[in-house]
């Protein structure tokens, strides 16, 4: 088939354990994204060229790893029927979110995207009133002092409360309330937040047993047994809610409940299936989705912001220019905020240096090749016996200096302007399974920017002095507290 092989990272033993404990390290230590990019350098070095793609056993299976824009299209794109998701993922995520779109394959991850398709229309998007209230109570929950500026306050925790507020709503038709709930408990009141504890702690768990392949099952203590118990159990009394409505207007065609006028997945998902662990998945699978991401790539864009004054006061100007004050501001819907060009830029270049997803993977259905990578200068295509896991790093692609230029690690959204591109940026995958919510979380994101920048007119990172560094479960997010000071802008009369 005319295949090379492609290079090997050594390992000091058979059976990958050295590489699994630089990687659990590298995770320790909070640093995993430049750990792929070491790795990359030292194969560099040593074969004289660019490695992009090489062979690594970890914990006793020989995977590869690509950060080629071409093998990375022909997984997602061109040979998508060769490549799926695997047996490692179902087994490893298996125990918190079940069978849905993000563990299945085939024909049951076609229905799961069908099934979620109507929550993503424009219609959907456009609906701004729900996201505003919980941008107000993100907004009440910042301390104000006398003098116009805030105290010193974790925005990150803020905005993964507000994700999951405005998740748990177009999910299940009824906010888990987190931010009033975060709010009463720092004013000395009782509050519950077990769940968020619970599932953050989930992610974790599901990252860790990621990195130990096939010795998986080792990560199944019993915090992570008490953890999945009470996220299941908070999902749960959504779906038997929602299963005696749907019995309810069965019985009563004109029910006593006025009926939504809008689309509630969970709702919506009963008309399908009555079966509640199946209701439970699915739900999990999308609320996943609906807040780590998103809240993750705020926080990226408010430490940027607040670490590139000039950049904050050139957005907040445009974004006063087209959307108004705080206290005064336009109509703003899905066209209006996809059309303000610097806030779009702003946001690719957040996504191209800290992608929320900085590592994949797809495992071979059957045998296969992929386009480069092997032989001598790695021109040569690499033979892929099925089974084989495919490792795939959009933070190494975004950060490629032979793609974006010698200034690839260097925050500029003036780079965006006339660009287009390809398989090199590639923030929500791409292919059949390219994320279904990604205008939808861009929306979301915008909107919540638009609102803080319109509220505050200069931000303060409180470390500005400290390296940034990468807390990376199922997605990444900066590992360390974003304590910013804000200001706010006068009032306009």
């Amino acid at each position: 088939m005319g295949c090379g092989k492609a290079p090997v990272y050594p390992s000091q033993d058979p059976f990958g354990i050295s590489t699994l404990l630089e990687t659990l390290e590298a995770a320790r230590d909070k640093m995993l994204p430049q750990l792929a990019e070491r790795r990359i350098a030292f194969l560099s070095r040593q074969h004289d060229r660019y490695v992009s793609t090489f062979r690594m056993c970890q914990a006793g299976r020989e995977n590869l790893f690509t950060a080629d824009p071409k093998n990375v299209q022909a997984m997602l794109a061109t040979q998508f029927k060769d490549f799926g998701l695997g047996d490692t993922r179902r087994n490893v995520a298996g125990p918190v979110v079940g069978h849905g779109i993000f563990t299945t394959d085939g024909e049951d991850w076609s229905r799961s995207r069908s099934l979620l398709r109507p929550q993503f229309t424009r219609d959907q998007m456009s609906n701004l009133d729900r996201e505003e209230r919980h941008v107000q109570n993100a907004m009440r929950a910042i301390p104000m002092l006398s003098d116009g500026w805030s105290s010193e306050v974790d925005i990150q925790s803020i905005l993964f409360r507000l994700t999951l507020d405005s998740a748990t709503e177009f999910l299940f038709g009824k906010s888990c309330e987190s931010q009033i709930a975060a709010t009463k408990q720092e004013a000395g009141q009782a509050s519950d937040d077990t769940f968020l504890y619970g599932f953050d702690r989930c992610m974790w768990y599901l990252a860790e047993r990621l990195r130990f392949e096939r010795l998986y099952w080792i990560i199944h203590n019993q915090e992570f047994r008490k953890c999945i118990d009470t996220v299941h159990g908070f999902v749960d009394k959504y779906v038997h809610s929602a299963l005696l409505q749907a019995q309810q207007q069965e019985e009563k065609a004109q029910g006593n409940e006025k009926v939504t006028s809008q689309y509630i997945f969970l709702q919506a998902l009963t008309g399908t299936t009555r079966d509640p662990v199946r209701l439970r998945d699915e739900s999990l699978n999308v609320l996943l989705a609906g807040r780590d991401t998103t809240a993750s790539l705020l926080s990226w864009t408010i430490l940027l912001l607040a670490r590139h004054p000039h950049i904050f006061a050139r957005l907040r100007c445009d974004i006063i220019k087209k959307f108004g004050t705080y206290d005064q501001p336009s109509t703003m819907d899905f066209a209006a905020l996809k059309s303000c060009q610097y806030l779009q830029h702003f946001l690719n270049e957040t996504l191209r240096l800290y992608p929320v997803v900085p590592f994949n993977r797809r495992c071979a259905t059957n045998d296969t090749t992929l386009p480069r990578g092997g032989g001598n200068d790695g021109t040569s295509p690499i033979y892929i016996r099925k089974g084989r896991t495919v490792m795939y790093s959009t933070y190494v692609l975004h950060r490629r200096k032979d793609i974006w230029g010698e200034d690839a690690e260097v925050f500029n959204p003036d780079r965006w302007a006339g660009r287009k591109v390809t398989w090199e940026y590639i923030p929500f995958n791409g292919g059949p399974r390219t994320c279904i919510g990604q205008q939808f979380a861009l929306m979301r994101a915008s909107y919540v920017l638009v609102r803080l920048l319109q509220r505050f007119d200069k931000i303060e990172d409180v470390h500005s002095d400290r390296e940034i560094r990468y807390g990376v479960s199922l997605t990444s997010c900066p590992a360390d507290p974003v304590t910013v000071r804000l200001h706010q802008a006068k009032m306009e009369l």
